[in-house]
Order: C-alpha cells, then sequence, then structure tokens
C-alpha cells in the first residue's frame, strides 16, 4: 500500500496556488470592505423602519385627537345614540388633500350609526380604559390606512352596551415623511462610503508600509548572507514571522556548514585510498617478477574496493540526508521479509569469509511505515558492518521482535567496541583503532541518519556472550510514517 506523505506544492514550485491569498492588502481591504457593504442594506432596512415610527408619532397623535373630539359628539337622545356634527361631517374629516380620512360611530356588534360602513369593526380588549385611543391598520378600497378607535359607553349602568368611535386615515402623508427621511440620511451615505473606502485604503497602505520596507530589506541581501533581522525593527504582528526566519536561516546556516564539512571530509577521505591506488599501480608498472605484479594487482583490487565501498557509502548518506524517495514514498513494509532479503543478499559474502549468517523472527509480518530504499540501506549497512567485523568462524545473526514496539536487532561476535567509543562510532568518519579493518567510518552514522528519518531509535550495546556487539533499532509504536521533511535545495532543515 503507497501512502502519500507530502504532495508536491504548487505555490513553492513556482506555480499558484487558488487557495492562498495572493495579497495580504486585499485580503484585509476585502474584509474591511465586504461588511460594510453588507450592513448597508440592512441599515437602510432599519433606517426605513425607524422613519415610519418617526412618521407615524404625529400623525397618530393628530388622528387621536380626531377620535376624542367625534367622541364628545356622541349623546343619547331618548335612549338612542346620536352625533351631532357643529358642521357638515365631510369638512370635518374629509378635508385633507393627500390623504382620505373615514370616521365611523357603531353599535357593539357593528351596527352603524353614522359615517363610513368601510371601516370594519374590531372587538373590545378585555380591560377598557376610558379615554384611551387604540391603533390598528388596515385596508379600505386596497389602500392600507391607519385607524384611531376608542369604545365608549354612553349609558351609566357597568353592562350597557358599548359604542365604537374610529377614524381611519391613509398613509400617504406617513410614506412621503418617511421617506424624506431616509432619503436625508442615505444621501449623506453615498458621499461618506466612497470617502471611507479611500480613507481605509489610504490608511492601509500606510499600514503596510513596514512589510513593504522588510520586502526591500530582504530583497537586498546577498544571497550568502544569512544573519538575523533584527526582529525589535519590525512590526509586534511580524515579529513572530520573523523569528521563525531567523531560526530557519540559523538552521540553514547549520545545514550549509555541515554540508562543507561533509564535502571536505569525503575528500580528505577519498584522496587517501585514491593516492594509495595511484602508488601501487605505479608500483606494479615497474614490477617485473609476474608473481610480485599478481600481488600488487591484488593490493590494487582490494584498495579498488574499499574506494567504491567508502563511494557507495557516501552516496548513501547523500540519499538519506535528501532524497526523492524520503520525500514522497513510504509505504507500509514487512520488516522481516526485508531483513529476510538483505541477509539473502549478504550470504555469499558471509560465506566467503565462514561466518555463520543467521536470520531469527517469526514467521508472521512485522509491518512498520517507512521508505523501503532507505531501510533496506540501513538492514544492509547493519549486516554488512557486523559481517566486516567479525572474524572468520564467528556469527553474525540480524533478528526481529516484538516487545511493545518493532525491534530489529543486529548481533555479532567481533572484535567489539570499547565502552568510550560506543557514541563516537555514530559519528562520521571515525574509526576505532586496532579493529584490524578499514572501513569507510559511514555505516553506523548511516543507520542513525536513517533511523532517525524514521523516528526509531539506535542503541549500542556489548554481547552478553562476551564479545561482539548488539545493535537495536526501536521503531515507533504503531505505524507512524516518518515527518515530512523540508528541504532546500538538495539539503534537509530540520
Amino acid at each position: 500500500m503507497r501512502v502519500r506523505r507530502r504532495k508536491p506544492d504548487k505555490t513553492a514550485a513556482g506555480g499558484r496556488s487558488s487557495t492562498q491569498p495572493n495579497s495580504l492588502f486585499g485580503e484585509i481591504l476585502d474584509w474591511m470592505l465586504a461588511p460594510l457593504l453588507f450592513l448597508w442594506p440592512i441599515s437602510i432596512i432599519v433606517t426605513h423602519n425607524v422613519a415610519d415610527n418617526i412618521a407615524n408619532q404625529p400623525y397618530d397623535r393628530a388622528l387621536a385627537d380626531s377620535v376624542r373630539a367625534l367622541a364628545r359628539l356622541v349623546s343619547v337622545e331618548e335612549g338612542k345614540v346620536a352625533v351631532h356634527f357643529p358642521a357638515p361631517p365631510r369638512a370635518l374629516f374629509r378635508a385633507d388633500q393627500d390623504d382620505v380620512v373615514y370616521y365611523q360611530v357603531a353599535h357593539e356588534g357593528g351596527d352603524l350609526v353614522t359615517g363610513d360602513r368601510e371601516i370594519g369593526w374590531t372587538p373590545a380588549p378585555p380591560v377598557l380604559i376610558p379615554e384611551d385611543v387604540l391603533y390598528r391598520d388596515d385596508v379600505i378600497h386596497g389602500e392600507e390606512v391607519r385607524i384611531a378607535y376608542q369604545f365608549l359607553r354612553p349609558w351609566p349602568e357597568p353592562a350597557s352596551p358599548l359604542v365604537l368611535v374610529q377614524v381611519a386615515e391613509t398613509r400617504n402623508k406617513r410614506s412621503d415623511l418617511a421617506s424624506r427621511v431616509v432619503t436625508g440620511v442615505l444621501l449623506p451615505q453615498f458621499a461618506i462610503i466612497p470617502l471611507a473606502v479611500i480613507l481605509v485604503w489610504v490608511g492601509l497602505s500606510r499600514g503596510i508600509a513596514p512589510l513593504n520596507r522588510l520586502q526591500s530589506l530582504i530583497r537586498r541581501r546577498r544571497p550568502t548572507d544569512l544573519s538575523p533581522i533584527a526582529a525589535a525593527s519590525v512590526p509586534e504582528e511580524v515579529r513572530p514571522l520573523i523569528v521563525a526566519f531567523n531560526d530557519m536561516m540559523a538552521r540553514l546556516e547549520e545545514n550549509l556548514q555541515a554540508q562543507q564539512r561533509f564535502i571536505a571530509d569525503a575528500a580528505h577521505q577519498m584522496r587517501t585510498p585514491l593516492t594509495g591506488l595511484r602508488m601501487q599501480t605505479e608500483l606494479a608498472l615497474q614490477e617485473p617478477d609476474p608473481v610480485a605484479l599478481h600481488e600488487s594487482l591484488s593490493r590494487i583490487a582490494q584498495s579498488t574496493e574499499r574506494a567504491s565501498h567508502l563511494i557507495n557509502q557516501l552516496l548513501s548518506l547523500a540519499r538519506a540526508e535528501a532524497s526523492f524517495e524520503k520525500l514522497y514514498a513510504v509505504e507500509t513494509i514487512d520488516l522481516r521479509a526485508l531483513v529476510r532479503d538483505v541477509a539473502l543478499d549478504l550470504f555469499p559474502r558471509a560465506q566467503a569469509k565462514n561466518i555463520d549468517l543467521g536470520v531469527e523472527g517469526g514467521s508472521d509480518p512485522m509491518t512498520v511505515e517507512g521508505n523501503p530504499v532507505l531501510l533496506r540501506e540501513m538492514i544492509k549497512n547493519l549486516v554488512d558492518n557486523a559481517i566486516k567485523y567479525t572474524p572468520a568462524g564467528g556469527s553474525v545473526t540480524a533478528r526481529t521482535r516484538y516487545a511493545g514496539a518493532p525491534i530489529l536487532e543486529v548481533e555479532d561476535t567481533g572484535v567489539g567496541i570499547p565502552e568510550a567509543d560506543r557514541e563516537r562510532v555514530f559519528e562520521r568518519f571515525y574509526r576505532v583503532l586496532g579493529s584490524g579493518e578499514d572501513g569507510s567510518g559511514l555505516g553506523l552514522p548511516i543507520v542513525r541518519e536513517i533511523a532517525e528519518l524514521h523516528r526509531a531509535a539506535v542503541t549500542l550495546n556489548p554481547n552478553p556472550g562476551g564479545r561482539g556487539t548488539i545493535v537495536q533499532v526501536v521503531f515507533p509504536r504503531g505505524h507512524v510514517p516518518p515527518p515530512p521533511i523540508q528541504v532546500y535545495g538538495d539539503f534537509p532543515l530540520g
């Protein structure tokens, strides 16, 4: 099963991601203006409702005065309700040039005493308060009207029937006043909103000016200048970014220095076997004795093999530090099957040295998450290193077991590693003196480098049997893939 740990970043590769904002300035401007444009229609609706309430208040009071005036004209004559107008009713209630006014006096139940039948009856409230004028909205002849009404009890008996007095008026004047209020409020907004946009634009431009200066400062830097940027000279909001940037530059400088040291060490390590190979070749060319010539050629072959081994180890270390497989191909791997495959590959070498090479572990799969190329390289270095430093007649065992987590062990009966050197053998190009072997000094460093990429721990212990060493690699519990590696050029940043 193939698991993709990390997809290529189109933005980092030179493209532009459609999901990321292209401009911080535009993003802030959008988030400031978009709510403003969203709230503007809401403010118009709210203003219109407020204007309606404002327009209703004076006209409602005038309508209430008309109701009270009409109520004062109601009297009881010979047991009947009568209304005496001091002037023609139409002159009193229909003299408005903008609105139509209706009036009505009716008995309880809707029997008309005088006025317009178009106004409908409305039930009395549960609690009747004298002189209290009530309001409601209705429609007469397809027009919205505002109605003020009052209930009267013209007879002195508490249980006597009620008389309803109503005056209705269309809403033309009210709508006209509300429109003028809304217009008076909105017209200044048409001038204020563009001005606000301009002021926001100017404010943001001045606000991000320090970012532009910081951008110019970084662009003026030489490619080799990895010195930190003074965090105190940047805005507080950008300071965490600059601190992180300085940390990244510090890690990059450390990696570049490590790269330079590695190149220098590699050049020195390669110079020695190549110089020896050249001298042996020159001596072989001058040797007339066939037997001595054969011995010289054998030494040349051995030197060539050591140089080839060193080059392969250098390539393995480079692959462990920065490789395409490490970034993209992370798979679920059967560790036991991988150990068996590596042991089969190295079996001829162990047999040629008369070393008993064995593999121990169950038959069921032991899975780990990792890169198959790098894990194979790690196991190969462990077993190859054990074979190299184990004398003829000894044994090397590659063992897999599970103790809360997958564990790989490579045990040998070789010369062993002194306690003082057990940590230093993980340093690049470090060789234990007196071992009788001329190794590359890169086997165990490569093992640790690959193990750390897979979040595994490497320990080195003496063989309980007395001679030899046990190298143990403990993988994480469960299927934990390697962490994503950030890469600058060909070298990891952390």
